[in-house]
């Protein structure tokens, strides 16, 4: 055995001894104060105390940098909340159910700032068929929205709902399509489509959670034209 693999179990054996025996430098104080340490950040060298608190000094950093972010992410969630409520109380106070679709776009594109917002609707009542948003679809919309169990996000890939946005979709470079269902239906009775040409604004992968509270408010409401 070399003299290095020595030294390495011998400084793993007083590494154990330390922590098996607390009291060590209660009993060798004067042991503990004359100790030095290299200073992580120079070449000079510090007591073992001093090398303790930049060491306490680092932790209180990054557990102050934690609740920085964590109070960040309190903060949006609460934005992001509040706007929910203030979209949600619209839909609510709306008196005319014709006023419902602009209701909704309108307010994801003002209360929530979505550049394009696109609405489809279908299998309306009567009284409601001549709304603009119940424009037919085409069979592989219905069939893609079918397939549709949760809302999709990522980029445009040419999808058939772009065209729907502001300008035919030729800005978008990312899009969320939102089915919309009544209850736990698996029939769809609409698409809500919100674009954007930011290519970061609806990633493939993001949380949906947030989004699927829109698609379930929208349905909600919008499920009084049927």
């Amino acid at each position: 055995m070399t003299a290095a693999q020595n030294q390495v179990i011998d400084a793993d054996q007083v590494a154990i001894f330390l922590r098996e025996h607390p009291e060590f430098f209660e009993q060798y104080s004067d042991l503990l104060a004359s100790i030095t340490v290299p200073h992580p950040h120079g070449g000079r060298a510090v007591s073992l105390v001093e090398r303790q608190v930049d060491v306490l000094r680092e932790k209180v950093k990054l557990l102050e940098l934690r609740m920085a972010e964590l109070l960040r992410n309190g903060q949006e969630n609460d934005a992001i909340s509040e706007r929910l409520s203030r979209w949600t109380r619209e839909l609510l106070r709306a008196r005319d159910p014709r006023q419902l679709p602009e209701i909704v776009t309108g307010g994801l594109a003002g209360v929530f700032a979505v550049p394009q917002v696109a609405l489809r609707l279908w299998a309306l009542d009567d009284d409601y068929r001549d709304l603009p948003e119940n424009e037919p679809v085409g069979p592989e919309v219905m069939a893609l929205v079918e397939g549709l169990k949760q809302p999709y996000c990522g980029p445009n890939a040419e999808l058939r709902p772009a065209a729907w946005l502001a300008g035919g979709g030729a800005e978008t470079r990312s899009i969320a399509l939102l089915p919309l269902r009544v209850g736990a239906s698996p029939d769809p009775f609409g698409l809500l489509v919100l674009g954007s040409p930011d290519p970061e604004r609806f990633q493939t992968g993001m949380g949906l959670s947030f989004l699927s509270r829109i698609a379930e408010t929208a349905s909600a409401a919008l499920s009084k034209l049927r």
